[in-house]
């Protein structure tokens, strides 16, 4: 496979072999130093973004190429240049490019067109960068994938989907627990389910917090607003997702041993008290440097023809 734009396009095996690179990297980070030597990859942003700008630069950087970093007002997108020509000329200077937008539909019209490999850092529905180096976060800590549950709680959008199919894919159980309309795709469920059923996971979609911690490994939330929200669909929001909050008594629902996990950035008395998100069991500061490992491994794998995007 030519790009990665949602974690539904791998095989488990391609998970399996981007977690392997992923620790490999994090263990030797310059083991692929001349891997883009005398290379630009363009990293186009048209969203706000600390962890996946920083780490993807970082990424291509350590694999001896050159990021550049261009936004919404430095390219001629704004003038009317279709997304498919912009695809054209960027390829044809670049070893690979990456985007962060907002429709799952211009990644796909980018990647359709560019010669060169397309990683998508992040849209409305996927954010498979962030749910790679969850796992290998989880990895890290446990040792293991299998035999643990990954239980999610607020909105189920980009990332959860995300979490939810690379979860299913490694044959972890997971838990999505949403108020009533904040669900992920029905058909991100069907996927995931499947999956999981092949691999021995469960997956489970609840509006039942209670139900969803219930021996959960790993207790994961996201933030409740958006970028652009109004205020009165912010206030919808924070009154819908209120209790799906994590907090020590819903930790104290887990396991013994269960960790904390956010994506970050987060808002602390909102989508998750300060004392869980600054306790001992939280994972936040490992699992966002992991998303350096984890984008070199991306990019690594791509390059290097090693996703086939089989079952």
């Amino acid at each position: 496979m030519k790009d990665l734009l949602r974690i539904a396009d791998l095989g488990s095996d391609d998970l399996m072999l981007l977690l392997r690179l992923s620790a490999d990297f994090h263990r030797v980070p310059d083991s692929a130093h001349d891997l883009l030597a005398h290379q630009i990859v363009p990293m186009y942003f048209a969203k706000p973004s600390t962890r996946t700008r920083l780490s993807t630069a970082a990424a291509v950087t350590r694999l001896g190429g050159t990021p550049i970093a261009v936004g919404p007002d430095e390219l001629q997108l704004r003038r009317g240049e279709t997304i498919a020509d912009t695809a054209r000329v960027m390829g044809a200077y670049s070893a690979a490019i990456v985007i962060r937008t907002y429709a799952d539909a211009d990644v796909a019209d980018l990647a359709e067109a560019a010669p060169v490999p397309v990683v998508n850092a992040l849209t409305d529905g996927h954010h498979p960068l962030q749910a790679v180096a969850d796992l290998l976060t989880v990895q890290q800590h446990f040792g293991s994938l299998r035999g643990h549950r990954v239980a999610y709680f607020g909105d189920g959008g980009n990332v959860a989907r995300s979490l939810m199919e690379a979860a299913a894919l490694a044959g972890m159980d997971v838990a999505i627990a949403t108020p009533p309309g904040y669900a992920p795709p029905e058909e991100a469920v069907a996927f995931a389910a499947a999956e999981g059923r092949r691999r021995g996971g469960a997956v489970l979609v609840t509006e039942d917090p209670a139900e969803a911690v219930k021996d959960a490994s790993v207790v994961y939330t996201d933030v409740w607003l958006s970028m652009g929200d109004a205020d009165d669909e912010r206030a919808r929001r924070a009154e819908a997702l209120a209790p799906y909050r994590v907090d020590e008594r819903l930790m104290a629902r887990a396991r013994d041993d269960a960790v904390f996990m956010h994506c970050l950035p987060a808002h602390r008395g909102q989508e998750v008290t300060a004392g869980v998100i600054d306790g001992a069991r939280s994972l936040v500061f490992q699992q966002a440097a992991n998303r350096l490992p984890a984008a070199q491994a991306v990019l690594f794998a791509l390059l290097t023809e090693r996703l086939d995007g089989r079952p």
